[in-house]
């Protein structure tokens, strides 16, 4: 069996075709999805997917990109947080990719939701992009080692993933690794320890190879595997139990929803 660690099932390009996305999960036995909420606002449509379905589980968090939004409190997050199928705080982070300028409101952001997972006792969703030294200081201040989680859609060096390792934190792969051009984050793969390997999707986004270009959906997340497996010298089993595992000891709250 396989999860996807981190899908957007609530967008339009899944949610209009769920049945189908279900049933495609079912044939590549991918058993479990984790739908991520990126702003308070599309929370509850969050929710309601992981309420509706078993094999699902929702997190709460705003993501780092979204400028001039509900901000969310700490309060707030431990609030809607505490639900048994909410088992992580997240997606949040660093991004100064796309935004430029005076960024300390997307770092005090951070914060919060650091503050929020501790105080909720749930692991974190870890987003970051050119901004790994950052992300790294703000963890190691604000205590992220206290619940862990996992550094999601990975592309940085390996000398960040094993500070974030040390931490207690999980690497996840998306279908980044299965690109021809992806050399650099194809070597890291080789060198994250088995017990430290999730897998995801990121749907819609970054469908992987032999589907690139398209609309990707957690069914793929099979790829992700396969091409870890290749990779690593590994049978597609070993990394499919493995990362699965990885989950569920990671995310102990979706033991109990499960």
């Amino acid at each position: 069996m396989l999860v996807d660690s981190h899908c957007h099932l609530n967008f339009p390009d899944l949610i209009k075709d769920l049945p189908a996305i279900k049933q495609a999960m079912q044939a590549h036995q991918v058993g479990h999805a984790l739908c991520i909420s990126v702003t308070l606002e599309d929370f509850p449509q969050v929710l309601a997917l992981a309420e509706s379905n078993a094999n699902f589980f929702a997190s709460v968090g705003v993501h780092p990109d979204y400028e001039k939004i509900n901000e969310p409190s700490v309060e707030e997050l431990v609030r809607l947080a505490n639900h048994p199928k909410v088992i992580a705080i997240g997606e949040t982070g660093l991004d100064y990719f796309r935004l430029t300028g005076d960024l300390e409101w997307q770092r005090q952001r951070f914060r919060r939701h650091i503050q929020a997972a501790i105080a909720s006792d749930r692991p974190l969703v870890i987003h970051t992009r050119n901004a790994a030294e950052d992300t790294l200081r703000i963890m190691q201040e604000e205590g992220a080692y206290k619940v862990g989680g996992v550094m999601h859609c990975f592309t940085e060096n390996l000398a960040v993933a094993e500070l974030a390792m040390d931490m207690g934190f999980y690497i996840s792969f998306s279908g980044i690794v299965t690109f021809k051009n992806a050399t650099s984050i194809k070597d890291v793969a080789k060198a994250i320890p088995l017990n430290r390997l999730l897998i995801e999707t990121d749907s819609p986004y970054l469908a992987p190879t032999p589907h690139r270009g398209k609309t990707n959906q957690p069914s793929f997340v099979r790829f992700v595997a396969a091409e870890l497996a290749d990779l690593r010298g590994e049978s597609l089993a070993v990394i499919a139990n493995a990362t699965t595992d990885n989950f569920f000891t990671l995310f102990k709250h979706a033991q109990a929803a499960h």
